[in-house]
């Protein structure tokens, strides 16, 4: 079996003002042709350098490759010229980025950004370019796509626009595709589709895939052979099924440990921490081998905090050149519920299903189209600027993505402050400073972290400064939407640790809103199930993974990677 890719003790160094820092040390990776190798590990583990080594992305000065070699089809692309590059980047091997916001131009329509991958590296028409855009669209799950074609990136959610990065790096039947965590942002059933629209395009044209992953779940049911790295270098390497069910470096054992299973239901998840040494598993703390226990609902101690009653949020279909309203989407419709104080209502359903939105109406970053949403009592609706100012000091929300809801130019004191300063909090700067820092401890940070900026951190680390950040001004109600899938599953361990210390200790509610089921059924205390901006179904997270009533529900659940997968492929 010929391979399509072949790294041979790949090192490459970052320069920083302080120092030289080796990101990559001595990778030795080989992808046969039709088959595909999972990379695994934390974040800053060196998984998107590699890729970004491959593909000749690394950002110039600052990143150097000090020696190896990648053969592709035997032609080291080390020592290949920028217009040989240019012919084998986004036609030969081709990549999906793990943020597609920041992937796709805003300025373009998707259909155009399609369109102009397939003209430029294959030579045919626009007509035919476009047809098959529209084909590739449907292809990766993208409804109605005649008409979504020409949507703008920002009209589509975050799971419409990842399938879009995938339709454009398929357009071209590549040999060799990078998949740098393209399922992070898509529901259950789509991710399955995906998966397995890979899968059937790699047996068709014999494509090698490169998958990197924070999911262990998705890599085991994909990959043929799994690479753990750790800290730049390769700790473990072999076949799946031997790293899943046989792994031998405490480090492998500690990431499969950390995922949240459908069958146990653990007090506190474990992490890569806990397994720094190869110990007995009975020297893991107490608390972490104890099962959560269902809360208990009493009236007094948790009375109604939030109540929807009725909330629709409607979108206008707009055409011609005056903008004509011809018809509506409704985003959210006929949603009632209520959220007891101290609890954790979870909120799930395929991208577009309405999740994110609703919560955003709650809030009222989005007015609501009729219905009535009271907080404590009261209508927000009736609340007049002032008072809602006043109000937003209570309800708050942690972002999906922590690194554009983070300003870049501001360092990490000036964002956790600055709410500080918007509603008066604290006497002066000192002492907002003292606040901010002690903030950052409490979320695992430390206070040298207080001058430093976003783009200097990792996904998680920049997810936990957005809890601190939220933190500042001591809400009661924090809406946590997509606050961890974005992350590797050792700091989603952590930071879900961490959301159910801070619920403890501050006595806070939340609405807690995911594709990924596993950490739904384990982080809340009920679940609403949402499909086309309905809530189909409501109950116990038991009840909903044990029995669901509805064939949608138990689609979603059917759908879920499993814990032990199947290594028949």
């Amino acid at each position: 079996m010929k391979n399509v890719l072949q790294i041979k003790n790949l090192c490459v160094n970052f320069k920083t003002h302080k120092k030289e820092v080796n990101a990559v040390k001595n990778v030795d990776l080989v992808i046969p042709e039709g088959k595909t190798l999972g990379i695994v590990g934390e974040s800053g583990s060196g998984k998107s350098v590699t890729s970004l080594a491959i593909m000749g992305l690394l950002p110039e000065p600052q990143a150097k490759i000090t020696q190896g070699e990648i053969l592709y089809k035997g032609q080291n692309l080390l020592t290949a010229s920028k217009k040989e590059m240019a012919k084998i980047r986004g036609h030969k091997i081709t990549m999906i980025f793990q943020e597609p916001m920041t992937s796709l131009n805003p300025l373009f329509k998707i259909g155009n950004q399609i369109i102009e991958t397939i003209v430029l590296h294959q030579k045919v028409r626009k007509k035919e370019a476009k047809e098959k855009a529209i084909t590739l669209l449907e292809e990766v799950g993208i409804t109605d796509p005649q008409r979504k074609i020409h949507d703008y990136p920002h009209q589509l959610s975050g799971g419409q626009r990842q399938r879009v990065m995938i339709a454009i790096a398929m357009a071209c039947e590549p040999d060799l595709m990078i998949c740098d965590e393209p399922t992070t942002a898509l529901d259950v059933t789509i991710q399955k589709q995906v998966l397995e629209l890979l899968v059937s395009l790699q047996k068709t044209h014999k494509m090698g895939l490169l998958f990197i992953s924070h999911d262990l779940s998705v890599v085991s049911e994909l990959a043929h052979h799994v690479a753990v790295m750790k800290k730049g270098q390769i700790v473990e390497q072999g076949k799946t099924e031997d790293i899943f069910l046989r792994p031998q470096s405490p480090y492998t054992k500690g990431l499969l440990a950390c995922r949240p299973s459908l069958g146990e239901n653990p007090k506190r998840l474990l992490t890569v921490q806990d397994f720094s040494q190869d110990k007995d598993p009975s020297s893991i703390p107490l608390e972490k081998r104890e099962i959560k226990k269902e809360k208990k609902m009493d009236p007094i101690i948790n009375p109604i905090l939030l109540e929807v009653k009725n909330c629709k949020k409607y979108f206008p279909i707009q055409k011609g050149f005056f903008g004509r309203t011809v018809n509506w989407f409704k985003a959210v419709d006929d949603v009632s519920f209520t959220l007891r104080k101290g609890m954790t209502l979870g909120l799930v359903g395929e991208s577009g299903s309405g999740k994110t939105t609703l919560g955003r109406t709650i809030l009222h970053l989005l007015q609501p189209t009729a219905g009535e949403i009271y907080y404590r009592g009261q209508n927000l609706s009736l609340l007049n600027k002032k008072e809602m100012r006043d109000m937003r000091k209570k309800i708050q929300i942690i972002f999906q993505d922590p690194y554009s809801s983070l300003n870049p130019r501001k360092t990490v004191g000036e964002i956790i402050t600055a709410p500080m300063i918007i509603h008066s909090i604290g006497k002066n700067h000192q002492e907002r400073k003292q606040r901010a820092e002690e903030l950052l401890i409490k979320v695992g940070m430390g206070p040298e972290h207080y001058d430093r900026y976003p783009h200097e951190f990792s996904g998680g680390q920049r997810q936990r400064i957005s809890i601190a950040r939220t933190l500042s001004l001591r809400p009661e109600f924090i809406i946590c939407d997509e606050s961890v899938s974005a992350l590797d599953v050792s700091v989603q361990a952590q930071v879900l640790n961490l959301l159910q210390d801070l619920q403890e200790e501050f006595d806070l509610t939340y609405i807690f809103i995911s594709h990924d089921l596993n950490v739904v059924k384990y982080f809340s205390d009920e679940i609403i199930v949402m499909k086309e901006g309905k809530i189909i179904e409501k109950a116990t997270p038991t009840e909903i993974y044990q029995s669901p009533k509805m064939p949608y529900t138990k689609r979603l659940i059917d759908s879920i990677p499993k814990s032990i997968p199947n290594f028949s492929r």
